[in-house]
């Protein structure tokens, strides 16, 4: 196996401890404080208890029950704790599912640009990977017909990410539902990276998640995103397909199989308070939306965007003479932080204008702010 050079890692060199971080991905964070004042105001006291006085004993391959079971129930009735596998976050969900379906003789297809871990994880399981480009003309929308086209013989797994980063928004039900009928034809797994579901802008948009639309499919997500639990560390893969699952158990084995059971007890008391944490966080997403839309509409003759209608992130395209990785390095120096393209691609192309930007954190007005100063005081060199 072997791993290609993070693609953020220049980005870090060039935007560690900048004072107006534009790049954070995930939901206003949460404490420790607040999700013990959470169960407590419902009346949860035994889990609170639990979390102070937990054994440091092992906690079972895959999770304990307690954890699969609240992560069930944001599934449907196909899914029950015994369809879910925790993992010490999501990135090593993604790397496993990839260990445990593919192998040098597969084929795989994914979708660029998007986050490194959702494309490469079939490379690092040594299948050969198609790579199909999405663009901004095409609302970042996937096209069934030329994910047909990319089909083989020995074709075994397509990943995908929705809501889409770097883009935050929706393929439509049209589409998914075409996806899935491409793949059961053709008797693939597909894994959809739903780090950002529960986060639609607008509800009546949220798409079916994979576990439950398609029997060979699988569902990834975790804490950080919708409910701001970054340092929760939790993530988790949903499935149908049990005999699939026990292959995901083998491979898990050789990874970080054991979740540390304060991060457990600290999941399920986020995902117990779902409602009121996932409203808070859509309130600050939706009014900083708002300042982004005046932001682009003031300055439309320098940026324009696919208006996200999910998460908390947007791509952002520059029609200045720089490009995001020029304009990200100038920012840098004013003390902003953006993700310019080469986070999300090693294949810059059509995409070396574009950077992504997050906005579900109450701090983003003022690093707004920023950006709009520093604007200002270049608009006219551009």
């Amino acid at each position: 196996m072997i791993y290609n050079e993070p693609w953020s890692k220049q980005h870090k060199k060039v935007t560690g401890g900048l004072q107006h971080s534009l790049s954070n991905s995930f939901s206003e964070p949460l404490t420790t404080e607040e999700l013990i004042n959470y169960a407590l105001d419902r009346g949860d006291q035994k889990l609170v208890d639990d979390y102070y006085r937990h054994s440091l004993i092992y906690t079972p391959n895959g999770g304990s029950l307690d954890l699969r079971t609240e992560v069930a129930n944001l599934y449907g009735p196909d899914i029950g704790p015994e369809n879910i596998l925790i993992f010490a976050g999501g990135q090593v969900a993604l790397q496993t599912a990839a260990d445990a379906v593919l192998d040098a003789e597969s084929h795989s297809i994914v979708f660029t640009p998007g986050y490194q871990s959702v494309l490469q994880a079939p490379e690092h399981a040594l299948s050969d990977t198609t790579r199909i480009n999405l663009h901004a003309k095409n609302q970042w929308q996937i096209d069934p017909a030329e994910v047909e086209h990319s089909i083989r013989s020995n074709t075994r797994y397509i990943v995908m990410n929705e809501p889409y980063s770097p883009a935050g928004t929706l393929m439509t039900p049209d589409v998914q539902q075409a996806l899935v009928e491409i793949a059961r034809r053709h008797n693939i797994t597909v894994l959809t990276d739903e780090a950002y579901r529960l986060l639609e802008h607008d509800k009546a948009d949220r798409l079916p998640a994979m576990a439950d639309t398609y029997e060979k499919g699988i569902s990834a997500s975790v804490m950080s995103k919708p409910w701001g639990g970054c340092g929760i560390t939790i993530g988790w893969l949903a499935l149908q397909d049990t005999a699939l699952k026990q292959k995901l158990v083998d491979a898990q084995y050789f990874g970080t199989a054991c979740p540390g059971r304060a991060t457990e007890l600290q999941a399920i008391m986020a995902l117990r308070a779902s409602d009121i944490i996932l409203s808070k966080n859509l309130n600050i997403i939706k009014q900083n939306l708002v300042l982004l839309d005046q932001f682009i509409d003031q300055y439309s003759d320098l940026f324009e965007w696919v208006r996200p209608s999910a998460s908390t992130v947007a791509f952002v395209k520059f029609n200045g003479p720089l490009s995001s990785e020029a304009l990200g390095g100038q920012l840098a120096r004013e003390g902003i932080s953006i993700k310019p393209a080469y986070c999300f691609t090693d294949n810059i192309g059509d995409y070396k204008d574009y950077f992504r930007i997050g906005f579900g954190e109450k701090a983003m007005p003022s690093r707004l702010d920023a950006l709009t100063r520093f604007v200002e005081k270049n608009k006219s060199n551009w």
